[in-house]
């Protein structure tokens, strides 16, 4: 989940500064510590644990010389978040650096041999062993490309690997196995990097290198080369995404910026709907349909489920990416494996979607054009929400929800649910509008250790949703229920200390959910409903209301009930002095 970057520039220029405003846009893959290796004579390495302008401030990249360089900003998986275990990481001679991103399931072996045919460690990091196995191959007479290739033979693993060696100071090198990398270009010069919005301000022409492919960078300009060693001719793609999308833009948080968006998002991906039809025709007749997912997305598909078996009846699964091989034997060429995930890099995913291409039809529903997800399945709907930046899900789930939903009415057919979909973005803005009330009511609930959501049918999700958005940021324990199961040993926990947000468009689960809302409100609950305007049951029954626009119902109510929740995990997030945009322990894309 750490962030890469590595760029050559066309001229001599002080290459620390950019590659800094470059590694800066990736702090939401990783924060607990950051680096630069730079070359200008020599290689120069600057590197400490901390946030990336704490660091910056100690250290000061910019000024950092050299045409050439990589960086990296780290998320801890194996070793502390230390100075020493930060990347770049140096061979003992100094000459080679490199920088990684995933998980090594064989370093501790391959760290003893090295040890012992005297090659010394400063980190406890996996990734200090990809250097020294360069080191070792060259030392054996190979350049830094056949030295990478030999060492990528001996790993087991995800990662994805830049280097450069002052032996050879005119190239940076790079390549991947299951971790996100891009390479790009633009009139500044060339860079590799984990995501698209570290280079934006530079480069939008793209291209994913391949498995087993070498990216080789020269201020000449980037060739790719197979597991041969033989140039791959590649066609880039010019991705629209603008710099300004990947930036604040006035906002205090991107959190609250994607937020805002959100309206947007589902605007922009209600234009996919001929594409999304065009999809379906050549999928053809299905059987059987199971999501794939993790997460948000997880949550997203939940509500897919609920839709496909509910209007086209067609029988579908929800598994879990990193529990599915417990599914995919029942897999045919008649069930369609539906995989949901915004960065289209999700590990677990990824693994499935290899082994699902073998017996059933596949189709990807992203937000990242030319992702891993998108190239490997065999159809793919790109949902429209630009980059999102926040940890925290929020535009694009909505963006995620609208393409199901497109996909679902369309399968089924259901004219009436389309139409209802164009009214969407107006029923988001006016829930945004609602943020100044939120805010002034997420004061009473920031003392919580713990918080219920209850929801039925459609609101089930959202109250799974609601429950991770309060919990990734706020760090409050929050689980979402169906509210039918309250009686089934939840309603033990409930008592005057216990904030329950209760989920209730109007609609045909509205009384049965109105009986559990009643249920925690005698236990005396702290109840905090969500629900048409102007409906005095809840009113009465609740501690506090934040009322929805009532021609919301319960078919379309995921599609904006979410957005109240999301607010007030925010503000909860700021009266308790967190950042909403760094969730500890958290990163926004999971390649390991």
């Amino acid at each position: 989940m750490c962030g890469i970057v590595g760029c050559i520039l066309k001229e001599n220029k002080n290459v620390g500064s950019i590659l800094f405003n470059c590694i800066s846009k990736l702090e939401y893959r990783g924060y607990d510590s950051v680096g630069l290796a730079t070359y200008d004579n020599d290689i120069a390495v600057k590197k400490a644990k901390g946030d990336i302008e704490k660091v910056n401030g100690k250290l000061n990249f910019n000024n950092m010389e050299g045409n050439l360089g990589i960086a990296h900003t780290r998320w801890a998986s194996t070793g502390n978040p230390t100075d020493e275990n930060a990347h770049p990481h140096l061979d003992e001679t100094k000459s080679v650096a490199i920088v990684h991103n995933g998980t090594l399931e064989n370093y501790a072996i391959i760290k003893e041999e090295l040890i012992e045919n005297g090659y010394c460690f400063k980190s406890t990091t996996d990734s200090e062993v990809i250097v020294n196995l360069i080191r070792k191959y060259m030392n054996e007479g190979l350049n830094l490309e056949g030295a990478l290739r030999k060492t990528t033979e001996n790993l087991k693993g995800s990662y994805a690997i830049v280097a450069f060696t002052k032996d050879e100071p005119d190239k940076i090198i790079a390549t991947k196995k299951d971790s996100p990398l891009i390479v790009a270009y633009g009139d500044e010069g060339y860079f590799v990097a984990s995501d698209m919005p570290a280079v934006l301000d530079y480069a939008r022409n793209i291209i994913r290198p391949q498995e087993g492919e070498i990216a080789v960078l020269t201020k000449n300009g980037i060739e790719i080369h197979d597991e041969n060693g033989h140039e791959v001719k590649r066609k880039f793609r010019y991705i629209g995404w603008t710099p300004e999308m990947a930036q604040k833009e006035g906002y205090d948080y991107f959190m609250i910026k994607e937020i805002n968006e959100q309206s947007a998002a589902v605007k922009n991906t209600l234009g996919q709907k001929e594409n999304i039809q065009k999809v379906i025709n050549e999928i053809g007749k299905v059987n059987r349909i199971c999501f794939v997912a993790c997460g948000t997305s997880y949550h997203a598909s939940i509500t897919g489920k609920y839709l496909i078996e509910s209007l086209a009846g067609i029988p579908t699964d929800v598994v879990i990416a990193s529990e599915a091989r417990y599914s995919a034997k029942t897999w045919d060429k008649d069930t369609l494996v539906i995989f949901i995930s915004q960065s289209g890099e999700t590990y677990d995913s990824l693994m499935v979607l290899k082994e699902a291409k073998k017996t059933s039809k596949t189709l990807a529903i992203v937000n990242v054009a030319s992702s891993a997800m998108s190239e490997d399945a065999q159809y793919v709907i790109q949902t429209q929400a630009g980059p999102e930046i926040g940890v925290a899900a929020t535009k694009t789930y909505v963006a995620q929800l609208t393409a199901i939903y497109l996909f679902s009415g369309l399968i089924a057919g259901n004219n009436k649910l389309i139409d209802e979909l164009y009214e969407v973005p107006a029923y988001i803005d006016e829930a945004v509008g609602k943020s100044d009330s939120i805010k002034a009511l997420s004061k009473r609930y920031d003392f919580a250790d713990d918080a219920f959501y209850l929801g039925r049918g459609f609101s089930y999700p959202t109250a799974l949703e609601g429950a991770l958005k309060l919990k990734e940021i706020t760090y409050i324990h929050a689980e979402g229920y169906a509210a039918g199961e309250l009686k089934h040993g939840p309603l033990a926990l409930i008592d005057e200390k216990i904030p329950v947000i209760v989920i209730i468009p109007p609609g045909d689960d509205f009384n049965k959910t109105m009986i559990n809302l009643e249920e925690v409100k005698a236990r005396g609950a702290i109840v905090l409903s969500i629900g048409a305007e102007g409906d005095e049951k809840i009113a009465e029954n609740s501690g506090e209301f934040i009322e929805m626009n009532p021609n919301i119902k319960d078919i379309i109510a995921p599609l904006v009930y979410i957005v109240p929740l999301q607010l007030l995990s925010y503000y909860v997030t700021l009266d308790r002095g967190y950042n909403p945009d760094k969730p500890k322990n958290l990163a926004k894309v999971i390649t390991v």
